[in-house]
C-alpha cells in the first residue's frame, strides 16, 4: 500500500460537482492499494498515517501528531483513493499493473480508512472509483510518502 500524506488547512473532494468528503486542518492522503497487498500492510500504512509528527509544537519543529492537536469539529482526515500511485512510467504511457484491480481496492481501501478511525481518527472520504475533483490548501508545504512493501509485493 502507498499513501502521499500532506499536512493542509483545509481539503475537499467533490463528484459531479457535490463536495462528498473534506476535512479541516489535518492530512489528505491519497492512498493505492498494491495488487499482492495483505490485511499486515494496509494496518501498517494506517498506524503509520495516524501516528506521522508532522504538525508544528510550540518551538515550530515537526513534533506532534493528529492525537496530539486541539480537537476540531472538522474531521482530521480526508482519505482519497488514488490507484494512479502505482503507475509505472518507464515508458511514455504509464502502467498501473502494480495497483490492486478494482474490488480488491476497493476493499483495501475500506479496511485502510477503517484502520485509521480504529487509531482514534475521524476520517472523510471521497467516492472509491469515481472521477474527483480535489482542493486543498497545503500547510508549509508537508508532503510525505508513507510505503508498506512486504514479501509478496517486491515489484
Amino acid at each position: 500500500m502507498r499513501a502521499i500524506v500532506q499536512r493542509v488547512q483545509w481539503a475537499r473532494v467533490s463528484v459531479d460537482g457535490a463536495v462528498v468528503g473534506h476535512c479541516g486542518p489535518g492530512l489528505m492522503v491519497l492512498v493505492a492499494a498494491h495488487r499482492d497487498d495483505t490485511p499486515a500492510d494496509i494496518a501498517t500504512v494506517a498506524k503509520r498515517v495516524a501516528n506521522l509528527r508532522i504538525f508544528n509544537d510550540a518551538e515550530g519543529r515537526m513534533n506532534l501528531a493528529l492525537a496530539d492537536l486541539p480537537p476540531t469539529e472538522e474531521p482530521e482526515i480526508l482519505a482519497i483513493s488514488n490507484f494512479t500511485l502505482y503507475g509505472d512510467t518507464t515508458q511514455r504511457r504509464p502502467s498501473f499493473v502494480l495497483s490492486a484491480p478494482y474490488q480488491p481496492g476497493e476493499r483495501a481501501f475500506g479496511e485502510f480508512v477503517e484502520a485509521l478511525r480504529g487509531h482514534g481518527r475521524t476520517v472523510s472520504t471521497g467516492v472509491f472509483g469515481a472521477d474527483m475533483k480535489v482542493e486543498l490548501l497545503n500547510d508549509g508545504p508537508v508532503t510525505v510518502i508513507v510505503d508498506q512493501v512486504s514479501e509478496n509485493n517486491q515489484s
